[in-house]
């Protein structure tokens, strides 16, 4: 990604603004460690958060002993057993719809608010294992709708061929 000098403000996962610089380096944009939220580092942890951002924290972390630091930080954190309310719901996935919900969602029978939540989930929110579940269903329901139209037709030629049969010995 380049850039036209600095940007001002860079606007995290959550919709708050966090304090960063860009500048061009070696045609690549460097953030300083304050534009990762501890919640976005928590996600990189986990690997929930969305791939472009994955890239920006790795490629930061190449770079910026500070930013290797406060990752230490959060996972030393971890070992010893701190978890905050919103670490639990995150790891816990308490905002994932079920399975059943993602296929309805997929069929396009899941209508009002928990209809529009999926759909803010998987577009929005980009959860990793609800995108991934999801192409798994999309794959399956694609898998599954080619041998039924297969089955359909055995079915369809073995009943005529019953047909003709029982047709012509009657006649």
């Amino acid at each position: 990604m380049k850039t036209q000098g600095r940007r001002p403000s860079a606007i995290g996962s959550r919709g708050t603004h966090l304090r960063a610089t860009a500048a061009t380096a070696n045609s690549q944009v460097i953030m300083s460690p304050s534009a990762f939220s501890t919640a976005e580092l928590l996600a990189y942890l986990d690997e929930a958060a969305p791939p472009e951002r994955v890239a920006r924290i790795e490629a930061a972390l190449r770079d910026d002993e500070s930013l290797r630091s406060r990752l230490a930080e959060l996972v030393a954190g971890r070992d010893a057993g701190l978890h905050s309310l919103g670490e639990v719901w995150r790891r816990r996935r308490l905002t994932c719809p079920t399975r059943e919900q993602l296929g309805s969602h997929l069929l396009g029978v899941l209508e009002g608010e928990l209809g529009d939540y999926v759909a803010f989930h998987l577009n929005e929110v980009q959860c990793r294992w609800c995108v991934a579940s999801l192409e798994d269903l999309r794959e399956r329901h694609e898998e599954g709708a080619e041998p039924a139209s297969q089955r359909r037709g055995r079915y369809f030629e073995s009943s005529v061929g019953r047909l003709r049969d029982s047709g012509g010995a009657a006649s």
